[in-house]
């Protein structure tokens, strides 16, 4: 039986990916016991693969390699590893030296000492880009309303993972995951640890404004009514302000009977509230959108090729 599973995500890792085997083997072999390394190509189109191949051939039995059959994104990346991965426990890592390999010991020796499920990393300083910090921040704010994330637990995407949580997200067969949405509904057995993080070792960041948007889109629908909710008050507030706007004109004209039609005022409340009426449907239909995508089983990943 396998003790622990490290996933990595890889996306264009090509010059990262085997240093990045060599030290997590390193520092874990004779740490934990059994473990694995599971690299998950989510389709790259640079050498990640062979890389990815060279550290299974140099590592066997311990590297595994899980190719895709097209870009998926990071999260679904991460649930093909995790199907694949064996062990009790399971730490996520990116696969760029962000989280230096031997922090993986403080997830761990703080997930078996106090019985969590899940176990977050922490920094005093972040040495991420500027526009994933503050997409963070951002999430992080939204996280707190719509998933009810307790104040002050940081999101990170390296954490490690207890099987009993591993197999309860794994049922999750939706298209779209969001990893830490998941987590947060199936647990409140959640401990932090305090680890560096570094500078990247190669290259820069795949976290475009575009995939940090998709990835705020996921949290927001995919995991919560509130935007439902949210969209039945809003109506329920503008039908208020309508009702007590049409008393008021009319107070005005009876009073008023010689007033002039005011055209400004329709204009405004017809975009308002037209407006309003748009952003409540593409809501419903972007709801919709994703049942249908649901319903019609797209996958959540497709595995290509595993390497073991």
């Amino acid at each position: 039986m396998i003790n622990l599973s490290v996933v990595v995500p890889c996306y264009y890792s090509e010059a990262t990916i085997e240093r990045l085997c060599d030290s997590v083997v390193a520092c874990l072999e004779k740490q934990v016991g059994t473990m694995e390394v599971v690299l998950v190509n989510d389709g790259s189109t640079d050498k990640t693969g062979e890389a990815c191949r060279s550290a299974v051939s140099r590592y066997p039995g311990i590297v595994k390699y899980v190719e895709l059959a097209r870009n998926f994104s990071e999260h679904n990346a991460v649930m093909a590893g995790l199907s694949v991965a064996k062990g009790n426990f399971a730490v996520i890592i990116d696969d760029d030296f962000q989280n230096p390999p031997e922090e993986i010991l403080v997830l761990y020796n703080r997930c078996v000492s106090t019985g969590a499920d899940v176990v977050y990393s922490r920094y005093e300083k972040k040495y991420h880009h500027w526009m994933r910090n503050l997409g963070s921040v951002f999430n992080d704010k939204v996280a707190n309303v719509m998933l009810r994330k307790p104040p002050g637990l940081y999101l990170s995407s390296f954490k490690l993972l207890r099987r009993r949580l591993i197999d309860q997200i794994l049922d999750y067969r939706g298209p779209i995951p969001y990893i830490d949405g998941l987590i947060l509904r199936a647990t409140s057995h959640i401990e932090v640890a305090l680890v560096s993080h570094s500078s990247r070792a190669e290259g820069k960041s795949n976290y475009s404004a575009r995939k940090l948007m998709a990835l705020w889109s996921n949290m927001f629908i995919n995991f919560s009514i509130l935007p439902l909710r949210l969209a039945l008050y809003l109506g329920f507030v503008f039908s208020f302000v309508g009702l007590v706007g049409a008393v008021l004109f009319i107070w005005e004209r009876l009073s008023h009977p010689d007033l002039p039609v005011g055209w400004a005022s329709v204009m405004v409340a017809l975009l308002i509230f037209s407006g309003v009426q748009l952003l409540v449907l593409g809501l419903i239909g972007e709801f919709l959108g994703r049942l249908y995508l649901n319903q019609t089983g797209q996958p959540q990943f497709v595995i290509r090729e595993t390497v073991a």
